[in-house]
């Protein structure tokens, strides 16, 4: 690479496009190494998941878990009395969003040494960019533009001016009738986040809700839904949306039936952030992933790299910012000249990809899940046990609330004997993640776990009674 700019030096040595938190990560590591810096951003520093997504949405979700945890007990219950307090609840979002300012998030880049260019980029040839009409160039460039919803192709709802996700996380005011496209992470999460706060909600899904986990995991998000007051609907799938001069959503469904509501909320999938960057210039088709291999090196290349949600490897945020982490720090060894450790599970790699991926939906019951589940460790070739607990029984769990409804899984790779996947569903399960993700990650032989004893009484006391019914070692 060093030879690429014979005659003249390039501006940088790297280029981020993106400043979310991946993008801001990826420039951080390097930028730790000496090597020189700058990261550019069209919109605000702090991205996506800072002002519309992951922030403002558990914002949003936070008050009505409260809530409603308080109400499962015997003795709060009848404390509260009242419902949510919207206009507060929508305020404490704002300080999570700073307002949608980026003052912070800039003074945070000019004391790490990270030069910011205000622009929209677009590569040109290799190793260079235009941002605004002037040219920059690095000896690398790191792609870290996120994910962007995909509109399904729906008569007459391009025109209607659907919320997508930015529009539910950032609005004013509760609707009062609000419709949801979408059975999967955000559209259950928003689901669950407007109905707390007042909003009549319908929920559409053509399969099952949280398709891609555990089928127990649906099953008590659409119980819960329903409690709700969300009227959930499987199966179904819209055939045309209007809008008419008064703001009112009419949705036609393809079983004749049609909803009416204030706002229709679009939540049916992303595609990696590609369409406008120029990659077509250098070899890559616009609209599409950046394929990449364990240091997140693009393939076939030796100067460009993409992280994040952009690779589609794992669109979520902690997990970017692991590859991100990985991807500075390989960067500027490789400029450098110094070693590269890429083995597997190296300080160059982003090996927890494969198959150690934690992710939480704050619904309620929340669901976390790392690993596989049953049936992609099935469809990977593995030959797995499963064992399944019901937290309902756990003593720990009963104290968060009277009644307590949870379960929980493990899927255990017998050949290696260790866990595959696991997946826990209930009231503030979130943080039982962690363990199982280091199980999975140090591939922690179950023979050992019987020597990681829980505290009691805790919710973290399931995984003795996994261990208890999967079966004590000889």
């Amino acid at each position: 690479m060093a030879g690429a700019f014979e005659g003249s030096a390039p501006d940088y040595d790297l280029i981020v496009i993106g400043a979310g938190p991946v993008g801001e990560n990826v420039a951080d590591y390097a930028a730790k190494r000496g090597i020189r810096v700058a990261i550019v951003e069209s919109e605000l520093v702090g991205g996506e998941c800072s002002y519309w997504a992951c922030m403002p949405s558990k914002a949003l979700l936070r008050s009505g878990h409260v809530l409603r945890a308080a109400q499962r007990l015997d003795g709060t219950r009848q404390a509260v009395t009242g419902e949510l307090d919207v206009p507060a609840v929508l305020a404490r979002r704002n300080t999570f969003t700073s307002e949608w300012k980026d003052d912070g998030q800039v003074d945070w880049l000019n004391s790490a040494g990270i030069d910011l260019i205000r622009g929209h980029a677009r590569l040109t040839v290799p190793r260079t960019l235009d941002v605004n009409g002037r040219a920059y160039t690095a000896r690398a460039v790191a792609v870290a533009t996120g994910s962007v919803p995909v509109l399904p192709d729906i008569p007459g709802l391009a025109v209607a001016n659907p919320w997508g996700t930015r529009e539910a996380t950032s609005a004013s005011a509760a609707p009062a009738r609000l419709l949801v496209l979408g059975g999967g992470v955000a559209g259950t999460e928003l689901a669950t986040a407007w109905a707390s706060l007042g909003s009549d909600v319908t929920l559409l899904s053509r399969g099952p809700l949280l398709e891609r986990e555990e089928p127990f995991a649906g099953e008590l998000v659409t119980k819960a839904l329903r409690e709700m007051g969300v009227d959930v609907r499987i199966g179904v799938s819209p055939t045309g949306v209007h809008r008419d001069e008064a703001g009112v959503v009419t949705t036609t469904l393809d079983d004749g039936s049609t909803v009416v509501t204030d706002e229709i909320l679009v939540s049916t999938g992303r595609r990696p952030n590609t369409l406008d960057l120029g990659v077509d210039t250098v070899g890559f088709i616009p609209g599409e992933k950046l394929s990449v291999d364990d240091t997140m090196l693009v393939t076939g290349t030796d100067w460009l790299y993409a992280v994040g949600d952009v690779n589609g490897r794992a669109l979520l945020t902690h997990q970017g910012k692991y590859q991100a982490r990985a991807a500075g720090e390989v960067i500027a060894a490789r400029l450098s000249g110094g070693d590269v450790h890429d083995a597997p599970w190296g300080g160059h790699v982003a090996t927890a990809d494969h198959a150690a991926v934690p992710h939480v939906i704050f619904t309620d019951p929340e669901v976390a899940g790392v690993g596989l589940t049953e049936a992609q460790a099935r469809a990977r070739g593995l030959n797995v046990t499963t064992v399944e607990y019901d937290l309902g029984w756990v003593a720990g769990a009963k104290l968060h609330a009277d009644g307590y409804e949870g379960h929980a899984k493990l899927v255990i790779d017998e050949d290696r004997h260790v866990i595959a996947g696991a997946t826990f569903v209930g009231q503030d399960v979130a943080d039982l993640l962690h363990s199982a993700t280091i199980a999975i990650v140090g591939e922690v032989p179950i023979d050992r776990l019987w020597h990681a004893v829980p505290s009691y009484p805790t919710i973290s006391e399931v995984w003795l009674r996994l261990l208890e019914t999967y079966g004590r070692p000889n």
